[in-house]
Parts: structure tokens; C-alpha cells; sequence
């Protein structure tokens, strides 16, 4: 099923670029929804959320839909450049052709690439991660959130690389979370000093090699210690992996693994 078959669901009409452009519209930002957010089962739920979220703060956006194809980031991270500058200035190309200037996406990965990669291929855009969004959305009041739902819950956040060490959001993610009138702890490895969930560098998509320990499992393991009620994420892999992890360990009765998005969505009932 395709991001605009997810959405459809929703029962909520979400244009096409194409769609708005052929009516003489401009949405104020794109959602780059991403290939996880399009086609993996668990992560379109955190696209659907970050729809509602959208939608609730009246934001004016639209989608590339079938128009938008792979960032290129899984290729480069393998070492495939050839293959990476190929996607990306295909997804350039259409992006320029709309006059896109600002994108907001709900992964990481996407977001450390449409931000530091695509503007040496001309790809030029201010691009934002779903977390400094709806921060950016809270402050302008456009959006609210009820902590209720949340209140004295044991939350532990999880900093994606791309988004942590590799761009510095470290705050945005925790403010939300603090909106949330849950206690948040933090793990022994956190912000700039925070561990991969054993996704990143393309590692997603093949085996670890050998080793003592899967880097997933140790990061659950110190997930664990902090004795959450629920492991926060920002990012699809991030969720996969933590949630893996959890399955190890047999705790997915005891804890859960959601990306903010979705928990943002839960407590305004959405």
C-alpha cells in the first residue's frame, strides 16, 4: 500500500504538489514522507499521526505522492554514489520544477540528506524534522498539547544519529515530551553522547556481522535501565530496532516503543 492509499484511510484529503499546483496553490511546507513512511507497516502509523497533527494545526502542506521516490541516502551509506546522486537529482529535479523552499519529514535519515546532501547537487530547501516542527507550531500557537493522557508516565528518548550527533537536535524531541507532563529520563548514552540503535549506515537493510552483542539489543538494554513505561523515538528505523530489541527481551507487554509523533497524536485524541 502506497503513502496516498495510508492516507486515503484517514479519511482526510492530502494533496499532491501536483495537485495544488495545477489549482495555482502553494503549500506552506512539503511532508517528505520517506520510504519507510510509505511502505513499512509500523511507520506509516507515524506518518498518519504527523497527518492528524498537521491537520489539527490547520498547516497548509502536501505530498510529492507518487512523484516522490528513494533520497538516496541507503545507496551513499553503502557506498554507492553513483546510484545516490542518481535518486537525488531525480528528486531535485522535481522539487525545483515545483519551487519547493521548505520540507518537513518524520525521518531522520531523509532529513540529514535532503539537508546536507542535496545542496551541493542543487537541491537548496529548509528542511526541518517533524519534532522541530510541531515545536515551531506550539510556539506560534497554531497547536497545543494535553499532557493527561501522558501525566507521570516514565518516558526514556532515544536520539536518532542523523538527528542528534549528526545535526544536533537534541532539545526539540525532549520538549515535546515534557509537554507531555511525563517524567522523562534519559539514558546513560544520550544527546552527544548517544548510541546508534544498530540502523544507521545502511546497516538496516543487511546482517550484523559477528560479535559479542547486536548494537540494537544494547541499546535496549540501556532503554531497560532507565525502567520506562514507554521508549520514545523520532525516527522509523530507530522504532524497528528499539522495538526488536524490546521482543528480545520479552517486554512488549511491560513497554512500549512510539515515535513522538504518534504519542503527540494519542494525547489530543487525534
Amino acid at each position: 500500500m502506497t503513502m496516498e492509499k495510508t492516507i486515503k484511510s484517514l479519511n482526510m484529503h492530502v494533496p499532491t504538489l501536483a495537485e495544488l499546483t495545477a489549482e495555482g496553490k502553494k503549500p506552506e511546507v512539503l511532508f517528505w514522507v520517506g520510504c519507510a513512511g510509505s511502505f513499512d507497516e509500523r511507520a506509516k502509523k507515524i506518518s498518519k499521526s504527523f497527518v492528524k497533527i498537521l491537520h489539527k494545526a490547520g498547516v497548509s502542506f502536501a505530498v510529492l505522492g507518487t512523484e516522490e521516490s528513494c533520497t538516496g541516502d541507503p545507496a551513499k551509506r553503502s557506498g554507492n554514489e553513483f546510484l545516490f546522486q542518481m535518486q537525488a537529482m531525480a528528486n531535485i529535479e522535481v522539487m525545483n520544477t515545483y519551487q519547493v523552499t521548505r520540507i518537513v519529514t518524520t525521518c531522520p535519515h531523509c532529513f540529514n540528506t535532503l539537508k546536507n546532501e542535496y545542496p551541493s547537487l542543487g537541491g537548496k530547501y529548509q528542511v526541518m524534522h517533524h519534532t522541530t516542527f510541531i515545536n515551531t507550531l506550539i510556539k506560534e500557537e497554531r497547536f497545543t498539547i494535553s499532557g493527561s493522557e501522558y501525566k507521570g508516565k516514565r518516558i526514556t528518548y532515544h536520539d536518532p544519529c542523523y538527528l542528534g550527533r549528526a545535526n544536533q537536535v537534541y532539545q526539540a524531541p525532549r520538549d515535546l515530551i515534557k509537554k507531555l507532563d511525563a517524567e522523562l529520563v534519559e539514558m546513560k548514552n544520550c544527546k552527544s553522547k548517544g548510541l546508534c540503535c544498530g540502523a544507521g549506515g545502511a546497516q538496516m537493510f543487511k546482517e550484523p556481522e559477528k560479535g559479542n552483542k547486536d548494537i540494537n539489543i544494547e541499546r535496549t538494554e540501556q532503554a531497560l535501565e532507565t525502567q520506562p513505561q514507554i521508549i520514545a523515538a523520532g525516527c522509523p528505523f530507530c522504532n524497528t530496532m528499539m522495538s526488536d530489541g524490546i521482543k528480545n527481551k520479552e517486554q512488549e507487554e511491560h513497554v512500549r516503543v512510539q515515535d513522538i509523533a504518534e504519542l503527540i497524536s494519542k494525547a489530543e485524541d487525534l
